[in-house]
């Protein structure tokens, strides 16, 4: 993987004072992961570029042998070595950690001079497509080119790949660009090659602090930069709030700007009827007792309460703060005593047993699945269908091939930035039943919104029901 930097300011060469390395001279670094190139393509006075490229070897990080430890990577066929990443992310900070902190003992003027940069990330991947890079990195001023690159030019059938060479220009200080690459390159890629905890959080908000608390897609960044831990995730979004001195209400109020996947949905009132499909769908059951497993801000619950066959409604979600806004937009505490008593809301996991969900008569699982990766998915398809059991599970999800209706969708992106995937039809079909086999289930599936001729509805709905001979 290769990273380049480089400067028309003159003289070109003071770029070796502000980075720390000499022009004129090829250093090389052992890292955890393998060695970082450090050397100078060119260097004049009236124009100079620093190059850093990483050999990262894929088998011995498999293996997890030697100086790389536990293996970080599950198979020996990845983009890992070719690809801008964490890694480069680690590289930045331990060849170049003066410079990312803004010192520079020859030039200490110079470090906090804006001069004019382009920095060229030859392979970025960048889950969520060209769009999400000019909503990122355009809010912090830099010019935007980005080239993708196709899977295999022999194969144009293929699609296109999440791969782009990119390159950004402003003029900055090195310490900013520096920056803005150390926590963004992880966030594009959507995926960090080591745990994520409490100190990582620290990190963010160091680098963060003066642009990531105001910047538009600071959500995003923030829940990707955390590998999607939402109880880290909330705790950096208040405390950015705080560093930027905005009122924490304004923020966690329900007018928030939409999403990318609530703008396309809208002109469909999609949502809408997916809440009633699924409402329908569990009052056709004739359950008495019902979960929303995932049940966020309480949109489905609402709908819930307005069906008096229900006469026990529990809402379960791993957001403390999903769960306080349900409270708010259910008005919990000014329902009538009897109303009150039907419905409850859980703080609690789909990724560990609960024996609070046992013994339901049906589960609504609304567009949840989307959002874990394949050790989620397989840690909820036991807690879901093993442990907690209820006799029918009515879940919906994306259909992917319908994307391609959307114009303002590009080409290969996801509806949503936290989005893991998103099923086909025949995806989502082959998951389904065979979840259904291995658990004791039957399923049928439903169309929800208006369907396309070739491409299928929208959101596709799934209703599990356990078989006569799996009832305990």
């Amino acid at each position: 993987m290769l990273l380049t930097i480089t400067t028309t300011h003159q003289p070109a060469t003071d770029l070796g004072f502000l980075l720390h390395k000499n022009p004129a001279r090829c250093q090389s670094f052992s890292l955890s992961f393998g060695n970082a190139h450090v050397f100078y393509p060119e260097a004049s006075d009236d124009r100079a570029t620093a190059a850093v490229l990483l050999e990262v070897d894929p088998v011995g990080m498999v293996r997890g042998k030697g100086r790389f430890g536990q293996g970080v990577l599950a198979q020996y066929v990845n983009d890992r070595p070719y690809v801008a990443s964490s890694f480069m992310s680690v590289a930045i900070a331990q060849v170049f950690g003066p410079a990312l902190d803004g010192r520079s003992k020859e030039r200490p003027e110079l470090a906090t001079t804006p001069i004019p940069l382009v920095a060229t990330i030859e392979v970025l991947p960048c889950r969520g497509g060209e769009e999400f890079l000019h909503e990122v990195f355009e809010p912090l001023g830099y010019d935007v080119t980005a080239v993708r690159h196709s899977l295999d030019e022999m194969f144009a059938d293929w699609g296109p790949s999440p791969y782009y060479s990119v390159t950004l220009s402003k003029t900055t200080t090195l310490s900013e660009l520096l920056t803005h690459l150390y926590v963004l390159i992880p966030v594009f890629d959507n995926f960090k090659h080591y745990y994520v905890g409490h100190d990582e959080l620290e990190k963010l908000l160091k680098r963060g602090e003066g642009w990531l608390g105001t910047h538009p897609r600071r959500d995003a960044i923030v829940r990707r930069y955390l590998k999607y831990r939402p109880t880290l995730a909330r705790q950096a979004i208040e405390r950015l709030i705080e560093q930027d001195d905005q009122p924490a209400d304004e923020f966690f109020t329900d007018a928030r700007a939409e999403s990318r996947e609530e703008s396309l949905e809208k002109s469909l009132s999609l949502n809408d009827e997916r809440l009633q499909a699924v409402t329908a769908a569990l009052a056709a059951t004739g359950a008495k007792r019902v979960l929303d497993l995932g049940c966020g801000e309480g949109r489905l619950l609402r709908e819930l309460l307005k069906e008096k066959q229900f006469n026990e409604i529990v809402g379960m979600d791993v957001s403390i703060r999903s769960l306080e806004i349900a409270t708010r937009r259910l008005r919990l505490d000014d329902l009538p005593p009897r109303q009150r008593e039907r419905i409850r809301l859980i703080h609690g996991s789909l990724m560990y047993r609960d024996k609070r969900l046992a013994g339901f008569d049906a589960a609504a699982v609304v567009e949840v699945v989307e959002h874990l990766d394949p050790p989620r998915l397989a840690a909820f398809e036991r807690v879901v269908f093993e442990c907690a059991r209820p006799a029918t599970v009515v879940l919906t999800t994306p259909n992917r091939e319908y994307n391609a209706t959307w114009p303002n969708l590009a080409a290969g992106a996801l509806r949503h930035d936290d989005h893991r995937f998103e099923w086909t039809r025949e995806e989502f079909r082959s998951w389904a039943g065979s979840v259904a086999e291995r658990f004791g289930y039957s399923v049928e599936f439903h169309p929800i919104g208006s369907e396309h001729a070739e491409l299928g509805s929208p959101t596709q709905l799934g209703v599990f029901r356990m078989r006569e001979m799996d009832r305990g």
